[in-house]
C-alpha cells in the first residue's frame, strides 16, 4: 500500500529517513519500503508515527484530510 503521506509528514518535519527509521527501530532500507509502498507498515509503526507527528492514523493512511 502506497501511503505518500509519510513522506509528505517527514519532509514537513525536515527528517531524513535514517531518522525516521531510528525512531521505529529499524533500518532505514525498511522504512523505504513503507514509503514506496513495496512493503505494509506495521500497525505499531504507523502508530508511533502518527503520534510522532501529531496526526491520525487515517490521515497517514490518505483516508481523511487533517
Amino acid at each position: 500500500m502506497y501511503l505518500p503521506r509519510l513522506r509528505i509528514m517527514r519532509e514537513r518535519m525536515d527528517l531524513t529517513q535514517a531518522k525516521v527509521a531510528a525512531l521505529l527501530g529499524i533500518d532505514q532500507r525498511v522504512y523505504s519500503t513503507y514509503e514506496t509502498g513495496k512493503r505494509e507498515i506495521p500497525l505499531r509503526h504507523l502508530v508511533v508515527l502518527a503520534d510522532y507527528y501529531h496526526v491520525s492514523t487515517d490521515y497517514l493512511l490518505g483516508r481523511e484530510t487533517k
